[in-house]
């Protein structure tokens, strides 16, 4: 993501960048996005790391166990927490999305306990040829008794490929 002149401004990271398909990519995700949700390690992580203007530029409800107000970020970003489960975190992002799509930012552990509970309509995977050796698998913990994929769409780029699949009950 970083070269990708999307990413680069978004995060002001300066000007330029590197265009095509994976930056056309990033941006229409951002786009159609009116709403973002992440599990509590996932923001703990993005809490360090992102600059003061957060790249959502949009509302973000962290699911959580702990109680903790709204955090108001520049440039768009609410980050909510919601400690009442997935559903209610989920209801929250529809509602705040309007008609854009929500978008199940991560980590690992909340994208499985959404796709179990049949909460997961459509997903895209960036697949990158990197080996970290080491963090959450990718679908480990996925009931494969009671879903099943159907891919959508496969489009390689030199850096990575684009996987998006549909998600239907078994």
């Amino acid at each position: 993501m970083f070269p990708l002149r999307f990413f680069r401004e978004n995060l002001k990271l300066g000007e330029g960048g590197e265009e095509g398909r994976d930056n056309d990519m990033a941006r229409e995700t951002f786009e159609r996005s009116g709403a973002s949700v992440m599990g509590r390690r996932m923001f703990d992580l993005g809490e360090r790391s992102w600059p003061e203007e957060a790249p959502f530029h949009t509302p973000v409800f962290v699911v959580t166990h702990t109680e903790r107000d709204p955090w108001e970020r520049p440039g768009g970003t609410t980050f909510h927490f919601v400690d009442d489960g997935i559903e209610h975190a989920l209801d929250q992002a529809r509602a705040a999305a309007g008609d854009r799509d929500v978008r199940i930012a991560g980590g690992g552990a909340t994208i499985v306990e959404y796709l179990n509970a049949g909460l997961v309509d459509e997903f895209s995977i960036t697949l990158s040829p990197v080996l970290f050796g080491a963090g959450t698998r990718l679908f480990d913990g996925v009931d494969a008794s009671r879903i099943a994929l159907e891919p959508v769409r496969s489009e390689p780029s030199p850096r990575v490929t684009h996987l998006t699949y549909s998600v239907r009950p078994r």
